[in-house]
């Protein structure tokens, strides 16, 4: 192994859930979301599910923190176009799942979507991205708040983007490997396998410790192996085929441009073929008597080019 740490995606799937290491998953979540988080419980999720595309397609991880709100965790590896309606999708499930028929919707819980992704999702010169909602007047340009009753009901604290979903995207290649803080650091580890010493994040210390691929079993990292293998030759398919549909793409445009040299060359060759009928048309009015401005007029020639044939 290049290096000695466990991939934080497969560490979500295999290892994370296990309750003596909700610290690791605890340190992440605060730095991200800026505030100390405590994991109450892990749920069940997609990430349960042995399946193939399991393997190297996405892991998904559903907490509930103290607070009793849901943090969905999803590492996708592959480029997928549809992402931000599939981020919309999981939240939207569990908000619908965790409610059950009839209850108030004083009981719908806030629910935050972090989405861990090795390709540019859309596009954006960051590397964290954080979306929440907020509500803006039209015409008088203001945001939209509780009124009083809503805040003693909901709370004094709470504003309308408290109650709706919130999304975080961390692009892990578009960092520039630079730890400017310390969710950087995580993100730094994200990218590269590695934790430095001198690194500080809540969290990173016990993930030094406890994510070695040398704790695991011989089992285990056969396992884990082939998920690196199951990756690389993933994203090699992949570049493969973008090299395919590049390929194909040039070859189109080349008949594209082949054909269009083609129709080019006819609508020249009509142009030629009727200026040069246009000049024997000129010349034999000119030979008639007719005015250099009446010949210019039934030929569509100018003046110029009119004169240039009377003093032939």
């Amino acid at each position: 192994m290049k290096n000695d740490l466990i991939r934080f995606d497969w560490a979500i799937k295999r290892l994370l859930r296990n309750q003596a290491y909700h610290v690791i998953l605890e340190g992440f979540l605060s730095e991200l979301m800026q505030e100390d988080l405590t994991i109450d419980s892990i749920l069940e999720s997609e990430g349960n599910q042995e399946t193939a595309s399991d393997k190297f397609n996405r892991v998904d991880i559903l907490v509930k923190n103290q607070k009793g709100e849901y943090v969905i965790i999803e590492v996708q590896n592959q480029l997928e176009y549809n992402y931000f309606q599939r981020m919309l999708y999981g939240t939207s499930k569990v908000l619908t799942e965790y409610i059950s028929l009839g209850e108030s919707y004083q009981h719908v819980k806030k629910v935050y979507s972090v989405n861990i992704v090795y390709f540019d999702l859309g596009q954006g010169a960051d590397y964290v991205y954080h979306g929440k909602t907020d509500f803006k007047g039209i015409h008088q340009k203001d945001k939209l708040e509780l009124s009083g009753k809503q805040k003693v009901f909901l709370g004094e604290e709470k504003t309308p983007s408290d109650l709706f979903s919130e999304y975080y995207i961390i692009k892990v290649n578009q960092f520039d490997d630079v730890a400017r803080n310390t969710l950087d650091e995580w993100i730094y580890y994200f990218k590269n396998n590695e934790i430095k010493d001198d690194f500080k994040a809540k969290g990173l210390e016990q993930a030094k410790e406890i994510l070695k691929v040398d704790k695991m079993s011989k089992s285990e990292q056969v396992s884990y192996k082939n998920h690196i293998v199951n990756l690389m030759d993933e994203a090699s398919r992949e570049r493969t085929l973008e090299m395919e549909a590049i390929i194909k793409e040039r070859e189109i445009g080349k008949e594209i441009g082949k054909e269009i040299g083609k129709e080019i060359g006819k609508e020249e060759g009509l142009k030629e073929g009727k200026k040069e009928q246009a000049i024997e048309t000129a010349k034999n009015l000119l030979q008639m008597g007719l005015s250099i401005e009446q010949v210019a007029k039934g030929t569509g020639l100018t003046i110029e080019e009119i004169e240039a044939l009377n003093k032939r």
